[in-house]
């Protein structure tokens, strides 16, 4: 991606963020032509380099996707991941914490998912929530009955400060243990928002999709902004930067996660595994193996067989020289 264009989107780490700073409509000059090409040119792109990331087996990869609700996340995982091979991908989806996760530490069922090495995992939604749903509604705090937490009062900003802390701190022992963290928050508008909400409530097929909570979260849209902000202010850092990526229009969107995966991923250089002189050897010994193996099925393949037609001529001669001999001899 260009760097004038990254710029625009990028949370620099250190710097003080505002969400309405960021446009939620920008398009970096690009049409949607232009930009449903590139994304599919960019899933061709990651599907090799997944396979290469898959056989070298030293570094994951973790994709966190955050937004309010309709912003498009599910489809940009659709769509973004479309050509890779399953076998090396896991999504999970954090929601209402169990009773088991709230026995334990609010990053213990994060830590549990994280992708192995060679794989990509992808986070629709994520410990984030913590600093996020959470924040807006801080009686959830009070689900995880932490130590000397026992009202909202007690839930005060040095409380988010240590809870930012030790986001960063996870992320930056993973970062420097191979794990590779993109973090995108997709910024949708007010003004989007509803007209999703809308096409979801006349569209049949969308119906599933809605639910009254989303109505009861659109309330707190101010406060979720102030929850973002704060986000972005505090856990964008040199190991994992935020990207702010305009989601009003999905195929935009769609795009500019695709291209900053395929980007990041790159610059690994990743490579297939160098071969051994001793496993260079297995391999030309097994060549010897089957090289005549194969080569006598490709002979029984070739070799000329005389055709029906012909074998039944043969007979009808036979049988015509030995009634020929039957009549010389009477």
């Amino acid at each position: 991606m260009k760097k004038d264009v990254l710029k625009k989107i990028i949370a620099k780490p250190g710097e003080k963020h505002k969400v309405s700073d960021y446009q939620t409509g920008y398009t970096a000059g690009l049409n949607k032509d232009e930009a449903e090409r590139l994304l599919t040119e960019n899933t061709e792109k990651l599907a090799k380099l997944q396979d290469k990331l898959y056989a070298q087996d030293r570094y994951s990869v973790l994709v966190i996707f955050q937004a309010m609700d309709a912003a498009g996340k599910d489809g940009t995982v659709k769509h973004v991941m479309s050509g890779i091979n399953p076998q090396g991908c896991q999504v999970y989806s954090f929601k209402q914490p169990s009773a088991e996760e709230l026995d334990h530490d609010y990053l213990w069922r994060i830590y549990k998912c994280l992708p192995e090495r060679g794989r990509i995992g992808i986070f629709n939604r994520s410990h984030y929530e913590d600093v996020l749903v959470a924040k807006v509604h801080p009686s959830i705090v009070l689900n995880g009955k932490l130590p000397k937490i026992n009202k909202i009062e007690d839930i005060d900003d040095k409380f988010w400060k240590k809870r930012y802390r030790q986001i960063n701190d996870l992320e930056r022992h993973l970062t420097e243990n191979g794990t590779i963290i993109l973090k995108f928050f997709l910024n949708v508008s007010h003004e989007e928002q509803e007209k999703r909400f809308l096409a979801r409530l006349d569209d049949e097929s969308k119906n599933w999709k809605f639910s009254a909570s989303d109505l009861k979260e659109r309330e707190h849209w101010d406060d979720y902004m102030k929850a973002y902000s704060d986000m972005l202010t505090h856990t964008s850092t040199e190991d994992a930067p935020w990207y702010v990526i305009p989601a009003d229009n999905k195929w935009f969107m769609r795009y500019a996660v695709g291209e900053i995966i395929c980007d990041r991923i790159n610059d690994l250089k990743l490579h297939y595994p160098v071969l051994t002189e001793t496993a260079k050897q297995e391999l030309e010994a097994a060549k010897r193996i089957l090289a005549p193996q194969s080569t006598d099925v490709e002979k029984s393949k070739t070799s000329p067989r005389t055709p029906k037609t012909a074998k039944i001529k043969t007979i009808k001669d036979k049988q015509a020289a030995k009634s020929d001999r039957k009549i010389r001899k009477s």
